[in-house]
């Protein structure tokens, strides 16, 4: 059935509008039945009273009780001449309690939306990201301090009681971290000094210098490159598995366990790990020279033509124990920081996986940031001192 057809099948009460005017005030009195179907045919009237309500300053009296039928199409209607005077001087009569609640209903949903909120500024954002930021730091120096005041506790009850000591776990992680990584050091401080070693001697060449790439080989790996490259490796390497391994440990509530037995997680999980890198760096720094020294060697004799008793003579003159004790004096630094860090991520991280690939990558960007910002605080000291 369509809605022409619809339309005269209705039997109601056609509407009507009455205008009371009086002194003052406009005096309203709809009657018959305002629905959907019939209220199409005095819309126009009903928008023209609407207007002349809003252009006057007349109060309004909306007198509904000879309303018959009465649905949303109607109470709109109802709720258009209305609004179109203010609360004051509007006052609604003949209304029972459900059709109130219809009329209400319809009201709010008439409402226009409220504008959206603004949210702050960008400096107000700005200035936000960098409070937290802030607020970050500081509270991950402070847990760093006071894992750090917990490894000092630990070593210093040790020297106490030295049976506290935990030798099994500590000589386990001294293979991993130290006769384990021996081969990828080796092999990439060897390719390192030999690439050192051909670009030095292509560009020293075009001035007839190519002796002076061993003393450039010599100082570089030594003071520099071998201690850096070798302590990102072992941040990417070791540093990472510290991180995993405490993190899954969290994960299991296997930490958790620990503090209930009433062990310190710091002296059995920390401490055997920190002090085994603190061990295996210098180590590991030594064989890089070594090997990246070797591998210098070999390119300056097969593409610079420099035998290798020349080289060795002349390394022997361009470097003294002073530049291999700069490079190995800062190994025990970076290894404690890349040990702590790592250690603290891992006993960070929550009950997911999420939690834990997150952690594990901060473990390793925040170690190879802080090895080298350190590796700068040594470079200025040691050319403040003159070493």
């Amino acid at each position: 059935m369509n809605e022409a057809s619809a339309a005269d099948d209705w039997t109601g009460k056609p509407p009507t509008l009455t205008i009371e005017p009086g002194a003052g005030r406009l005096v309203l009195r709809p009657a018959g039945d305002w629905t959907i179907r019939s209220v199409g045919a005095i819309e126009a009237e009903v928008d023209e009273v609407a207007a002349r309500l809003a252009a006057g300053s007349d109060a309004l009296l909306l007198d509904l009780s000879a309303v018959g039928r009465l649905d949303t199409a109607g109470a709109l209607f109802f709720h258009r001449i209305a609004e179109a005077v203010p609360d004051e001087r509007r006052t609604v009569e003949g209304l029972d309690a459900t059709r109130r609640v219809l009329c209400d209903e319809v009201a709010q949903a008439d409402r226009k939306p409220p504008p959206p909120a603004l949210g702050p500024g960008p400096v107000i954002c700005a200035l936000t990201d960098l409070g937290r930021l802030g607020f970050s730091f500081w509270r991950e120096l402070r847990e760093g301090l006071t894992l750090l005041g917990g490894i000092a506790t630990v070593i210093g009850r040790t020297f106490v009681e030295p049976r506290r000591m935990r030798f099994i776990p500590f000589v386990h992680q001294v293979q991993r971290t130290t006769i384990d990584a021996l081969p990828i050091i080796a092999l990439m401080s060897f390719l390192i000094g030999c690439i050192i070693a051909q670009q030095g001697a292509f560009y020293f060449r075009r001035f007839g210098a190519d002796i002076y790439v061993v003393d450039m080989v010599g100082v570089l790996t030594l003071r520099e490159i071998a201690v850096i490259l070798t302590a990102v490796m072992v941040a990417g390497r070791s540093g990472s598995a510290f991180t995993a391994e405490l993190g899954s440990m969290k994960m299991r509530e296997e930490i958790d366990a620990l503090k209930v037995t009433g062990l310190d997680p710091v002296e059995v999980l920390v401490v055997p790990r920190v002090l085994a890198l603190m061990l295996a760096l210098p180590i590991l720094v030594f064989v890089a020279d070594l090997a990246a020294i070797f591998g210098a060697a070999i390119v300056c004799n097969a593409y610079a033509d420099i035998p290798t008793a020349t080289f060795l003579n002349r390394l022997h003159g361009a470097v003294g124990f002073k530049t291999f004790f700069v490079g190995v004096t800062k190994a025990p630094f970076m290894a404690m920081i890349i040990a702590m860090v790592s250690c603290l991520e891992g006993l960070q991280v929550a009950g997911s996986a999420e939690s834990l690939g997150r952690h594990t990558t901060m473990a390793v960007v925040k170690s190879i940031f802080i090895v080298i910002l350190v590796d700068g605080i040594f470079a200025m000291f040691y050319a403040a001192v003159g070493v």
